[in-house]
């Protein structure tokens, strides 16, 4: 058997853009319906979400016969915990509130088998390794991980240049709302420090040969990190859309004006 490929590693490397979702309903069957619907990248959210390692199996089991490549977002850059997500089959992780370059070499190392990292050594157990049957896996399986790591402080915004360089990490993806409150702004990440900051710190990930990445749900702003060279972008959030659209389907049939999140918000 052929270990699976990491497309969406791929085209980061190709200096393609994808275009994600965030998906935070922490439901399989959910998961799957939005697999189909055209995103490039799923976000698989442990940090915010309700999810734990069996609903995160559940979901990487439903979009693995579609085209949309899943990203488990865990808790916390945790080794142990970077394991277990692996082992389920997860072959990208972004990992949130990186703040130095020693942090995000940890992260690496957690995602590769000795001797070039740390992971531990379990694959007749595991699903990645399709408990044993994909040949030689245990030798090939550090080639397909991808490795994302979240700046979302004025620590993290900092070291920036020195993450970016670490070797093994393929993207930095900026968290809008964390950053922005870590920089006096709490709730409102459209403040222009917030913004400067993120367009700046894209080009800074690109000079080191690494890939941008950012959520927003604002159409017009993810245009311009597009433009400005943000590589991977999630443009919506699952939790945000299905109530959205339920508000103003009931709004519409009683005759009442339907008030719902504003763009530009990033959850």
């Amino acid at each position: 058997m052929e270990i699976p490929r990491n497309t969406f590693k791929q085209a980061l490397r190709e200096r393609r853009a994808q275009i994600g979702l965030w998906v935070g309903l922490a439901d399989a069957y959910v998961s799957e319906l939005l697999a189909g619907t055209g995103f490039d990248w799923l976000v698989i959210d442990g940090e915010h979400a309700p999810n734990d390692l069996r609903s995160t199996l559940a979901q990487l089991q439903a979009v693995a016969p579609y085209p949309s490549h899943p990203v488990v977002r865990p808790p916390v850059g945790d080794v142990a915990l970077i394991k277990q997500v692996l082992d389920v089959g997860a072959q990208t992780v972004l990992i949130p509130m990186v703040e130095t370059a020693e942090q995000a070499a940890l992260m690496v190392a957690a995602t590769r088998y000795p001797p070039n990292g740390v992971r531990g050594v379990g694959s007749a157990l595991a699903r990645s390794s399709r408990w044993n049957q994909i040949d030689d896996y245990v030798h090939r399986a550090d080639e397909e991980m991808c490795l994302l790591v979240q700046v979302e402080s004025a620590r993290g915004l900092g070291n920036l240049e020195a993450i970016a360089a670490v070797e093994g990490v393929d993207g930095v993806f900026f968290g809008p709302a964390d950053l922005s409150a870590s920089l006096g702004h709490l709730g409102n990440p459209n403040h222009p420090d917030v913004q400067r900051a993120i367009l700046d710190g894209i080009k800074t990930i690109l000079a080191a040969g690494k890939a941008p990445g950012i959520l927003t749900s604002d159409n017009e702003q993810a245009r311009q990190y597009l433009e400005g060279g943000a590589l991977f972008v999630a443009v919506g959030v699952d939790t945000s859309l299905l109530f959205g659209a339920a508000r103003q389907l009931a709004a519409r049939f009683k005759g009442t004006t339907a008030t719902v999140p504003k763009p530009g918000g990033v959850y």
